[in-house]
């Protein structure tokens, strides 16, 4: 258990309640708070206080927080703001276990943080929570009862997200569910380690928008893939805008989108875009079946009644990287062997001919697919609308499939508005999730596909003293162009190293010593993008052309230059170590060369990263084309940037807290190997 989560596990399935603030009021809110706690199915015992009333919904009302007998496990405050900060150091000294606030307390954070003490405190600005697993309904407003115990934990920022989620009419059912609000002293991370602790968890939710338990959310991450607990994760606040709304609404720093990336993809975690997608993910999830790991490259079989509803989708999928299962030609001879004449066995599948033997066909089809050893997860792709004839072979046909084959069997709408929710509610009770919406639902499965396949382990950590020591001497008085490439050098990468010049004269005399084609470029300190103020020119092929250059760039930025070998041509690539403020350093591979801030492609990852990290990173930048080889270029050497960038992740462990940030740009990445042409190291400031 977390520090302090022995707390947290009182409050949240807590068997005594003082519910202070409890009213008399019809349809006020301190009514229908203690009218939901009453209704908590584990019967804890509840002690309702208010000092105007001595009898309230059918139970004695005491006048103070301090009449209730014995030390409780929950404190509910629904009090007005002027006096919660009293009415919560009263629960404290007490010696009661935790807290709930539901209003967002303006100006109140430091003074209630302080007043907690030892409290675990849900809030404030939340909804407070729902135990299903342990039958304890801590909230203020009514939401369906009795709810049905299951599998997923969801925690969330939003409660409005808490209350659409509990309310939807998905199949949806849940072990707890936790409206963090401000988390001014329990956070998420708290309410994750407790989640994963609840034997009916199975799946995790996350609505999320920042990091406040760096630490520990990273352990109950952890925990969840270590024990193959799915957590679909939605963040908030990753544009300008949304930040400055995020920070507006609770108080919080919004987490840097690259943060987010680093952490999630270090633990396996399955980044939703919207509540379309968490809701698809999650009723996946909580269906039970999964896709079985086979060593190989696993897709989705769709099977459509509509030609152009199948274009739809492998568009979709496409441009979602959501993969098709590359059946073999027995597979496609048995599909075309089905079908009406004309049609042809393939996947994407279109069945729809004449319309006949509907629910045979497209079940054997189905069946056929799912036999394939290249598809982990079958889905019949239809518009489940009404039929007002009656026709229910659609239902039938997902039904029949399950006996059919153990892999997921899901049913994929691609118009939400019309799916029929009385044929939705029959195939999820029967264990077929209905995912509504093309994108968000073709995005779920490529999720389900994603669990199947191993998180890259973080190798061990494994530190040069001699070289750490070296460097932490020299890198907080700056690092001059030549001392930067011997850094690089230090730490493996292969490097054009530069030398220094200060004069016209010797830049040509070492232009020939160098060999052409050579690179000039200005080394005047302070001017960290070079080709952005003309301090570079690159192809020279003779003395006159360098010392052209050379001239030039003198007269416009001084006399300090650099003139280094011209590499050949190649991808380019930029790799670095950037620090976040919560996360610390991230290992950053980029689309490179002068286009990088535009073009805005990049992967990062949390250090140390071994062999299967560094190409994960590739295959999330998308890079493979280019490094392919593109319009008649050769192959470039993959396994070179791959081990560039474990060099890379091997800096930043040693020197990441010395360093603010490190920019090798660009990597110039061609059939010979990989090389480093310029780089940009800041030291970070001493830390006061």
């Amino acid at each position: 258990m977390r520090p302090g989560g022995d707390n947290v596990a009182a409050m949240l399935a807590a068997r005594s309640i003082a519910v202070v603030g409890a009213s008399d009021r019809p349809g006020s809110f301190g009514q229908r708070m203690a009218m939901e706690i009453l209704r908590s199915p584990s019967s804890p015992a509840v002690h309702l206080v208010n000092p105007r009333l001595r009898e309230l919904l059918g139970q004695d009302c005491l006048p103070s927080l301090e009449e209730v007998p014995e030390p409780v496990d929950l404190v509910v405050l629904g009090v007005p703001n002027s006096v919660l900060v009293d009415q919560l150091e009263r629960a404290a000294a007490r010696g009661d276990a935790g807290a709930l606030i539901f209003g967002s307390a303006p100006g109140l954070g430091p003074r209630l943080r302080a007043a907690a003490g030892d409290l675990a405190l849900c809030g404030a600005g939340c909804m407070g929570f729902v135990n299903v697993a342990r039958g304890v309904r801590a909230i203020g407003y009514v939401e369906r009862h009795p709810l049905p115990v299951g599998s997923i934990a969801l925690v969330t920022h939003s409660g409005s997200v808490f209350s659409s989620l509990l309310r939807t009419h998905r199949l949806l059912e849940y072990s707890l569910v936790v409206s963090a609000g401000q988390e001014l002293v329990s956070t998420s991370a708290d309410y994750l380690a407790y989640a994963l602790t609840l034997e009916e968890t199975k799946v995790v939710g996350l609505v999320l928008e920042t990091m406040r338990d760096v630490t520990g959310l990273r352990e109950g991450l952890r925990e969840a893939a270590g024990r193959d607990i799915p957590v679909v994760a939605l963040t908030v606040g990753g544009s300008p805008t949304g930040r400055a709304m995020v920070s507006a609404h609770s108080g919080a720093l919004a987490g840097d989108d690259a943060a987010w990336e680093a952490l999630f993809a270090a633990h396996g975690v399955h980044r939703v875009s919207d509540l379309d997608e968490l809701s698809d993910t999650l009723e996946l999830f909580a269906a039970g079946r999964r896709v079985r790991p086979t060593g190989g490259r696993l897709g989705i079989a769709t099977v459509h009644d509509s030609g152009a509803e199948r274009a739809l989708v492998a568009d979709v999928a496409d441009a979602e990287g959501v993969p098709f299962g590359r059946i073999s030609a027995e597979t496609r001879a048995a599909l075309t062997g089905l079908l009406e004449e004309g049609l042809v066995g393939d996947n994407p599948l279109d069945v729809w001919g004449s319309g006949s033997g509907t629910e045979g066909l497209f079940t054997e089809c189905l069946s056929t697919l799912a036999a394939d050893d290249a598809v982990g997860v079958v889905a019949l792709a239809i518009d489940l609308v009404a039929e007002y004839d009656g026709d229910r072979a659609y239902p039938l046909t997902a039904e029949a499939m399950l006996t059919r084959t153990d892999k997921p069997v899901v049913v994929l709408s691609n118009v939400a508005g019309a799916v029929d929710q009385e044929q939705a509610a029959a195939l999820r009770a029967l264990g077929v999730p209905v995912l509504e919406g093309t994108r968000s639902g073709l995005r779920a499965l490529g999720h389900l596909l994603d669990q199947a396949r191993p998180v890259p382990s973080a190798p061990p950590v494994e530190v040069d003293q001699a070289r750490q020591a070296r460097w932490r001497a020299r890198i907080p008085a700056g690092l001059d162009a030549a001392a930067a490439f011997e850094l690089l050098e230090d730490y493996g990468l292969r490097t054009a190293r530069p030398r220094r010049v200060s004069s016209v004269g010797e830049a040509v005399a070492t232009a020939v010593q160098i060999g052409y084609p050579v690179v000039v470029k200005t080394d005047a300190p302070g001017i960290d993008h070079k080709s952005d103020v003309g301090g570079v020119v690159v192809g020279l092929l003779d003395a006159t052309a360098v010392g052209v250059a050379a001239t030039d760039i003198s007269a416009r930025l001084g006399q300090r230059l650099l003139v280094q070998p011209q590499v050949g041509d190649g991808v380019e690539l930029a790799l670095g170590v950037v620090r976040d403020p919560l996360l610390g350093p991230l290992v950053l591979v980029a689309a490179g060369g002068t286009l990088i801030e535009l073009l805005g492609r990049r992967s990062v990852a949390l250090p140390p990263v071994g062999q299967a990290g560094a190409a994960a990173l590739l295959d999330r930048l998308d890079v493979e084309a280019l490094l392919a080889g593109v319009r008649g270029r050769p192959p470039a050497d993959r396994d070179a940037v791959i081990r560039a960038v474990m060099s890379v992740s091997q800096l930043a462990v040693e020197l990441g807290d010395v360093i603010e940030a490190f920019d090798v740009n660009p990597l110039i990445v061609g059939a010979g190997g990989a090389v480093a042409v310029d780089v940009l190291i800041v030291a970070r400031r001493p830390q006061s």
